[in-house]
């Protein structure tokens, strides 16, 4: 029987932010950089590490085929810390690409993160590297 091996790595952040121009309308603003405060995912990156552990599955048809990878997927961190626009940005195949996105919409509210004091959008993109060993 084949071992499962699914590895993360460090997620990177970017931060998104509304600002209003001369004729107020407001426009999504995407920038690189550090919020005074992170979101934070509940109990933490070693709990979200536990949380995609527990309920990812590696599909039967990518493991009887040997495919492995690693998937980028990135996500929205709402100013409410609801996720959105989960969207695969480098993939491996589309079972593995799925499933990646299958448990991160299975994901709890995040804590959100600020800028001044007010809530901010930050955009994650999270590596998950599917291995068999």
């Amino acid at each position: 029987m084949k071992k499962l091996l699914i590895l993360f790595t460090l997620f990177t952040p970017q931060f998104i932010f509304s600002q209003q121009d001369s004729t107020n309308k407001t426009e999504e603003v995407i920038f690189d950089g550090i919020a005074e405060t992170m979101p934070e995912y509940p109990g933490g990156q070693a709990e979200m590490i536990k949380f995609i552990i527990k309920n990812i599955e590696y599909p039967t048809i990518a493991q009887e085929n040997n495919i492995s990878g690693k998937v980028y997927v990135r996500f929205v961190v709402e100013k409410d810390g609801n996720i959105s626009d989960i969207k695969v940005v480098r993939g491996v195949s589309p079972e593995l690409d799925q499933e990646a996105i299958r448990v991160i919409k299975m994901m709890p509210k995040w804590k959100p993160g600020t800028q001044r004091g007010e809530p901010v959008r930050v955009t994650f993109t999270l590596p998950i590297n599917f291995t068999l060993k």
